[in-house]
Parts: structure tokens; C-alpha cells; sequence
């Protein structure tokens, strides 16, 4: 019995999440899950402006990829094949056999995903204190003022913002302002 690789399969960008659905099913119908045992879309999380509003979102960090740890032996690649959104394995011909990934490129590719996740948490505190900052939602929208304090842990800044001439403290979360 061969043993499991790692292989890259091409599907119609914006169906990822769709085929891997498809993928996952069609093995457990066919009682074939010890052969397809991953299907995985390597993520990146982005920040997204909805109404005004930052919105942490995730995206296809290689949009029309999905990667899928397989034993591509005997019926497996065609049922992969067949699965509504995908086009084709990665291969080094058109239409030949689909070519493993070498094990540091999987690592690198899992690792990123790791990384990614991790990177979007991290790259959640983007202001240092003293910096002047406008309040972009709230009852004080358009004020402007300066980061007192960071409170990393409830990802929120105590900015003290100038109202009718007196420095007033406030509690805002980081994505109630914006950088000036």
C-alpha cells in the first residue's frame, strides 16, 4: 500500500471551502477516509472594512488551491477528479499524474497557515502610546485623541480625547479608532 502524500488540486477560485465539503463527504460514502485523511485551504485572516466597521475575515491565502493528504491509489484520483469545482491535480504535465509535494513545501504551507493565524492576532495591536488617534464610531465619532494606555488583553485603548477643552478619558476598542 502506498503511503499518504501531500498533493495540491486546483478548483474553481471562490468554491474551496465548497470542494473540500465535497471531498470530505464523497470519502465517507465511499468509506474511503483512510485514503484521503486531509483536505485542507490554507487561510490567511485579512481585516475587512464592512459599514465602516474593521472585520477580521479569513480568505483563501492561495485562492483556487486546496491541499489534500491522499493515498492516490486506484479509484481515488478520478473520484477527486469528478467532484464538482475541481479542475485538476497539480502535475507536471497536463493531465499526468499528479505530483506529490516535497514534505518541506507541505511544512512550509501548514506552517504558514499556523503563522497566518497567529500573525492576525498579533497584528491586532497597531498603535503605541502617545499617538494621536481619530474615533471612528461611538457617540465621539471624529474626535480626535491620544493613546494613554493599551489594554492588550481586552484589545482595547484608553485614549484621553479633548471634549469641550477638558482631556476626557475613554475606553475604545482598537477598531473604534483609527491611526491619524
Amino acid at each position: 500500500m502506498s503511503e499518504l502524500k501531500w498533493y495540491v488540486l486546483k478548483a474553481i477560485s471562490g468554491q474551496e471551502n465548497k470542494v473540500k465539503t465535497y471531498i470530505e463527504n464523497e470519502m465517507k460514502r465511499l468509506n474511503f477516509e483512510s485514503y484521503v485523511t486531509q483536505v485542507v485551504i490554507p487561510m490567511e485572516k485579512v481585516i475587512v472594512m464592512r459599514n465602516g466597521k474593521k472585520v477580521p475575515k479569513e480568505r483563501p491565502y492561495y485562492p483556487g488551491y486546496l491541499m489534500v493528504e491522499a493515498n492516490l491509489m486506484g479509484e481515488i484520483p478520478h473520484i477527486i477528479k469528478n467532484i464538482p469545482g475541481v479542475i485538476s491535480f497539480l502535475s507536471l504535465t497536463k493531465g499526468g499524474d499528479p505530483v506529490p509535494m516535497r514534505k518541506a513545501e507541505v511544512n512550509r504551507m501548514l506552517g504558514k497557515m499556523d503563522e497566518l493565524s497567529e500573525f492576525a492576532t498579533e497584528l491586532e495591536i497597531p498603535f503605541v502610546i502617545g499617538e494621536s488617534v481619530k474615533v471612528t464610531d461611538g457617540p465621539f465619532n471624529g474626535f480626535t485623541g491620544t493613546v494613554e494606555k493599551i489594554l492588550e488583553d481586552k484589545k482595547k485603548l484608553e485614549v484621553s480625547v479633548l471634549i469641550f477643552g477638558r482631556k476626557t478619558p475613554m475606553e475604545l476598542s482598537f477598531m473604534q479608532v483609527e491611526k491619524v
